[in-house]
């Protein structure tokens, strides 16, 4: 393959690829992990670690409840690569299996709601919070500074919301609601919890009232299975409804990852953040499912974006979805009823003991006062017992209840709260407690699709899930050679502990020295991370790539302002940069100036200069992605870093294009002060259908003490070193998607230091054979000064537009006739391909995709050279289905054949698209984003 690329062998492509001033001297140092583990002593391993972990049964809440994951869908859906192996739903042709499962979601949370609008998921509980105060601001065009925040919303809500106000500079008010203070008219929205922290049910509808009263919106921070039994907030009057799908069958995994939720009203959809799932048709009229909205993209809105998300949590989201329709209306409510019931005899057995509830109306979460200054006690006796219960102050404690609690549970409860034996058992009470939600009571139908009526055998929802899985193209079929997006092999040793019970099932609230075996393996996983990064403290609190990018800055910010430079608030973007670069800059309260790049697709070091020497004063940082967005090492890193720090600046490095520099080179050798790392690109995490993901910062040694810390569980540098104080929080749990840390570490440690440095290695080498197989029939846009690319390369097709009106997207759709999803599509130069093959796939796998790209490549000259219609060709007709493709009448100007089998691997094996090309204007001018009772068919017939 090497001397494909004019090379005589690896290492002395590498040389000429990676420049040498930058290269890391001698390999990567990870002490114990430096020898590679085989995948029966890693599994052993974290076997030890797990037995670390104790499993108390968790009363805590606080917004994480146990849960009963049906089998079926942990057997099909959570651990079957068919689902969690998918991209993001780009090509909405090749996903219709997930996009259902999406719709299916978001119909759930509409109906839960209240609300006839809802995204397809969002990161957390806190950070949807923070989403909704947002929009809250941007309703009021930013001109109402302040958000007021219940003193009974959950504190890691509280938080997120307090540190994201911060940097959009809006004051964010903590205080009960009855000291609301509406009369300076300027209060752009209000966030309440329902039910409270503190489980209660508290009158809503004068602050609703007197919020509305001002034209300020209310945001009610909610509970799914809360409200299969209690009035939904689109009912009691608010504007947004936030939360947390976790409890619906997605385990606690130590904080994540889950998928939360916002949902609102139909005239507040076009500012609402998160991606939407909506309905559509193909070019035949047929009904087809699709991202909705995609103008609403960073990349395209850029600063002016109101939101930096770019990844969502679609696997979660769809066990949550799964776990409705399997139970269905009667199912969930059967569930709020019981767990209603055990809290309720909790509550009447309090008062039994001589006790005082907090609260007479509540759902899952009784507060009780056990006498002053006795809670800690309380707490300190429920944990020898091997409960976790919550204190709430010095007097009360609460005890939350959820699915897997029994009544055995309580019975050990009412020991604990008498100090030792009791008179009398929860099966004595049970008959006597009645429902204790008041006028809350719910009174409007919910999940009455068929989706939600018909799944409620195993073997129904066996085959749902394998129908939707089949419609859907992952690495189960073929590679997926999206630039940037590094869709590498998610091996299964990889992901077996993540549903071990010593993993899944630990609420992130427990006491630290119940888990121990996590705080080892991040312990573990930080140093590794560091080591490869070249940094010297690392947050695993972001928990997706967007997150670590506004974390990035905001310890940037927290830096400059401890030195009292709070004027270094520019931030210098290359106009090439991630499209949630600037909006995350935005977040944090910079301004934006972009710097040009040249023809090769590097940083345009006169301009940078101008740009850095005209905003030398106020200049707070640079981001820049290495290698370069354009798949190039830019030789002048070094020197880039330099002039920033010459005039005061710090350097934020993207971590997306890692894939390049692992063992290689390094962020903290290159220059840069604090880098995100993509854990669901470079460090092997699946993307799950377009989420999860994890986006740890590495940071050198002087922005340490500002890193993020969590009002629960202290993280970072807590407490303050020297006056030096964490920016915030910025994430529901202390360690973000805890859970799936263990994908990352499983990858590095059974890589090892050599095996690590290989698959950078074979990435460039990879990436430069395909680029080399290719160059005779398309335009390699950018290559490095030796004529090399890194770990991806962009095709330019934008001379077929021209030749034969063919366009990137033409081939990106006959691409999935080929078997095979697009690379990235316009990004990041309009109307080209970016190709990256990851170090994962075998020669074989990038032959055949070469050979596809060569065969449409044969096409397009087919209709260059008028042997096809230039708008009636294979490529205009992408994708064919079989339902085409088997038609009795075939009308067009070529054979079944080249449709269908136009190269031989075909013969072998065909992935047949469900729809063909969809329309996206045709879904974005009828937007409906959740069933239809009559179905998706009756809605494209009346369209």
């Amino acid at each position: 393959m090497a001397n494909d690329c004019g090379f005589e062998s690896v290492g002395a492509l590498i040389d000429a690829t990676v420049p040498p001033h930058i290269r890391k001297d001698g390999p990567l140092e990870l002490g114990e992990f430096s020898e590679a583990f085989t995948e029966g002593q890693y599994l052993a391993h974290m076997k030890e670690l797990g037995a670390k972990n104790k499993l108390n049964k968790n009363f805590i809440g606080m917004g994480y409840y146990g849960t009963l994951t049906p089998t079926v869908i942990l057997r099909n859906l959570l651990e079957n690569p068919g689902w969690y192996t998918q991209y993001t739903p780009y090509q909405a042709e090749i996903s219709q299996g997930r996009l259902e499962s999406l719709l299916n979601y978001q119909t759930m949370i509409s109906d839960l709601t209240g609300f006839p609008f809802a995204n397809s998921s969002l990161l957390d509980e806190a950070t949807a919070a923070a989403e909704a105060m947002t929009m809250c601001s941007a309703m009021a065009n930013g001109k109402k500074p302040k958000f007021l925040v219940s003193d009974k919303c959950h504190p890691q809500t509280i938080a997120v919301c307090a540190s994201r106000a911060d940097g959009l500079g809006l004051e964010c008010i903590v205080s009960s609601e009855a000291d609301f203070d509406f009369s300076g008219n300027d209060v752009c929205g209000v966030l309440l919890q329902y039910p409270a922290t503190d489980g209660s049910l508290n009158e809503y509808g004068s602050v609703i009232d007197a919020a509305h009263g001002v034209n300020a919106k209310v945001v009610m921070a909610t509970d799914l299975l809360a409200l299969t039994m209690l009035t939904p907030p689109g009912e009691l009057g608010a504007d947004i409804a936030i939360g947390s799908s976790q409890r619906f069958g997605v385990p606690m995994g130590y904080g994540g990852p889950h998928a939360a939720f916002l949902a609102t009203a139909d005239k507040y959809k076009r500012i609402m953040p998160g991606r939407v799932i909506g309905t559509s048709i193909d070019q035949h009229g047929n009904p087809a499912l699709r991202m909705a909205m995609q103008t609403r993209e960073q990349h395209i809105r850029r600063e002016k974006a109101t939101s930096n998300i770019c990844t969502a949590q679609a696997l979660l989201a769809n066990i949550a979805a799964m776990y409705a329709v399997y139970h269905g209306p009667d199912g969930l409510r059967h569930i709020a009823r019981r767990v209603h019931g055990l809290a309720s005899i909790m509550a009447a057995g309090a008062k039994e003991l001589g006790f005082k509830t907090r609260s007479e109306m509540f759902f899952d979460t009784v507060t009780i006062n056990v006498g002053e200054g006795k809670a800690a006690s309380v707490v300190a006796a429920a944990v020898a017992k091997d409960y976790n219960i919550r204190q709430m102050d010095e007097n009360c404690v609460s005890i939350a209840f959820d699915e897997t609690s029994t009544l055995e549970d309580v019975n050990a409860l009412f020991s604990i709260l008498a100090g030792g034996s009791c008179s009398f058992t929860a099966e004595s009470l049970a008959e006597g407690v009645t429902q204790n939600v008041g006028d809350f009571c719910r009174t409007t139908d919910y999940l009455t699709h068929p989706v939600f009526n018909t799944y409620h055998s195993e073997h129904e929802m066996l085959r749902y899930l394998a129908r939707l899985e089949a419609k859907d193209l992952s690495l189960c079929h073929s590679m997926i050679p999206l630039g940037s997006c590094t869709m590498k092999l998610n091996s299964t040793s990889e992901m077996m502990p993540i549903t071990w019970d010593e993993f899944a099932n630990l609420h992130p609230f427990a006491p630290e020295d119940q888990a121990a075996g996590y705080k080892e393996m991040i312990g573990n996983l930080a140093n590794i991370l560091c080591e490869v990064t070249g940094f010297d403290a690392m947050s695993m609190q972001p928990n997706s790539g967007a997150s670590g990018e506004y974390a990035g800055l905001m310890t940037i910010r927290a830096y400059h302002h401890n030195n009292g430079d709070y004027h270094r608030n520019v931030c210098i973007i290359p106009v090439s940069a991630h499209g949630t670069n600037p909006a995350s800059a935005v977040m944090s309260g910079m301004k934006i100036v972009t710097c040009k790049t040249d023809k090769q697709g590097n940083v345009d070091i006169d301009d940078l200069k101008e740009k850095v020497e005209k905003h030398s004063e106020n200049l707070g940082a640079l981001m820049v992605t290495y290698p370069s967005t354009y798949g190039v090492y830019e030789s002048k890193i070094d020197e880039i870093c330099k002039i920033i720090h010459d005039n005061g600046g710090q350097v934020y490095m993207d971590g997306a294009n890692m894939n390049a520099q692992v063992g290689l080179t390094s962020p903290g050798l290159i220059g840069a002060d604090v880098c995100h790392l993509n854990l669901h690109k470079t460090f092997a995490i699946p993307h799950g259908g377009g989420g999860p993901g994890m986006g740890p910062i590495g940071v050198k040694a002087h922005l340490a003490p500002f890193l993020p810390s969590h009002p629960v569980i202290p993280t970072g540098a807590m407490p303050a070193v020297d006056g030096k104080n964490p920016f915030g929080c910025m994430a529901a749990a202390p360690h973000g998607s805890s859970l799936i840390l263990a994908i990352s570490y499983a990858y590095l440690v059974m890589m090892g230091s050599k095996g690590l440095t290989k698959a950078s290695e074979h990435a460039i080498l990879n990436a430069n054979y395909m680029a080399s197989r290719l160059a005779d029939d398309f335009d390699i846009l950018f290559k490095g000064e030796n004529g090399t690319v890194a770990h991806e390369f962009i095709l330019d097709v934008r001379p077929f537009k021209d030749s034969a009106n063919i366009e990137a997207e033409d081939i990106a759709k006959r691409l999935i006739d080929y078997g095979y999803h697009a690379p990235t599509m316009s990004w990041p130069v309009t109307g080209t391909l970016m190709v990256e093959p990851t170090e994962s796939e075998s020669k074989e796998e990038l032959d055949r995709f070469c050979d596809a790209m060569i065969s449409i490549r044969k096409e397009i000259e087919m209709v260059e050279n008028g042997q096809l219609d230039m708008e009636n060709n294979p490529l205009k007709n992408a994708p064919h289905t079989q339902e085409i493709v088997m038609a009795d009448k075939w009308e067009y100007p070529y054979s079944r054949e080249m449709a269908a089998y136009p190269i031989s691997y075909l013969k072998d094996f065909k992935f047949w698209p469900t729809v063909s090309r969809v329309d996206n204007v045709f879904g974005d001018r009828n937007l409906q984003t959740t069933l239809c009772c009559d179905g998706v068919e009756a809605y494209a017939q009346a369209e």
